[in-house]
């Protein structure tokens, strides 16, 4: 599997914004899941992938998520994942969706329990960056948790287009599911 510059530059700018001593521990996501569903009129299309990527310094609440769109699987077709890939996400030139931010909550993730935070940041899709707040769960045990969250996202925020003949078999909005497990390294 193939990590590209994105998720690097993520990290290293998330490390660099963080002036942190040497006992700070950062927790990482190696295999999150996220999985969306375009629910239009006359097709149903899913797909999900297991490589989301993601780090997490504790003591500023900042983060940085990056996923390979090419790793997307699922889809009703070959056909169709094809033209996902090349046609609306445009894998050539947008390889890679990204989510970087901060938790808007005062959390301690070394304090067991679950716990409902937001995640404020810059959503980037297809080359196109916006500002979103997205609602999670956090349960924690102390040393790792899971966070899991849904979202909505609008396809014409992010400059995915949908030509007018497929219109009723792609939805202007897709719900995105995420569910990314953290541990401290």
């Amino acid at each position: 599997m193939k990590f590209t510059f994105p998720l690097t530059y993520i990290v290293v700018s998330l490390i660099g914004i963080s002036a942190l001593s040497a006992q700070t521990s950062r927790y990482y996501c190696e295999e999150g899941d996220v999985h969306f569903i375009s629910d239009a009129p006359l097709e149903i299309i899913e797909a999900s992938s297991n490589t989301l990527k993601g780090i997490l310094d504790p003591s500023t609440r900042q983060f940085a998520f990056a996923i390979d769109i090419i790793n997307f699987v699922g889809f009703n077709s070959a056909l169709q994942r094809e033209h996902f890939r090349e046609n609306y996400m445009e894998i050539s030139r947008f390889s890679t969706a990204t989510f970087e931010g901060k938790i808007i909550e005062q959390i301690d993730l070394t304090q067991t329990g679950t716990y409902s935070i937001r995640a404020k940041g810059k959503m980037t899709i297809h080359g196109q960056t916006h500002e979103i707040i997205i609602p999670c769960q956090v349960k924690t045990d102390g040393s790792s948790f899971l966070a899991t969250s849904s979202l909505v996202i609008r396809l014409a925020d992010y400059n995915i287009a949908i030509p007018k003949v497929v219109s009723r078999k792609i939805a202007e909005e897709v719900t995105v599911t995420v569910q990314a497990e953290f541990k401290i390294k």
